[in-house]
């Protein structure tokens, strides 16, 4: 299984990945990561934050962007180059979140593809935003 190779790209093109993030994507997420920060994983304490409860790691949900890039577009063999992104609001546990990349650039020259990059909740607010920039594979 390979991806779109830079060639058999466009800009417009997009892609999505949608996912209700669950208690245990948190926990077990912390446990990968070893980030065990009270916000994700302390009710108690996370009562008291900001947010007012847990929520899930801004790391965890950003990651969907990589699936989107690694099996969409440009999909699987895609090299993920420089990611950013600006954290704009929580996901808590059972919330819906869609990740969707849309081509803005194609540098054939350099094998690199700039995509604008979002997450947005079941409410349609927008959590995460940025842009990614990946190498396709070649085939």
């Amino acid at each position: 299984m390979t991806g779109k190779s830079i060639d058999q790209l466009n800009v417009g093109d997009k892609a999505f990945f949608e996912k209700t993030v669950s208690e245990s994507d948190v926990y077990l997420f912390a446990g990968i990561t070893g980030d065990l920060n009270p916000a994700h994983v302390n009710e108690v304490e996370a009562s008291g934050s900001i947010f007012q409860g847990r929520v899930a790691h801004g790391m965890l949900v950003a990651s969907f962007l990589s699936t989107v890039v690694g099996m969409y577009l440009p999909g699987p063999g895609t090299i993920l180059v420089r990611q950013e992104l600006k954290f704009l609001g929580p996901v808590r546990f059972g919330d819906t979140v869609r990740a969707e990349v849309e081509i803005r650039e194609i540098i054939s020259r350099k094998e690199l593809v700039i995509l604008r990059a979002v997450v947005i909740n079941q409410d349609g607010k927008k959590v995460i935003q940025g842009k990614v920039v990946v190498k396709p594979p070649r085939n």
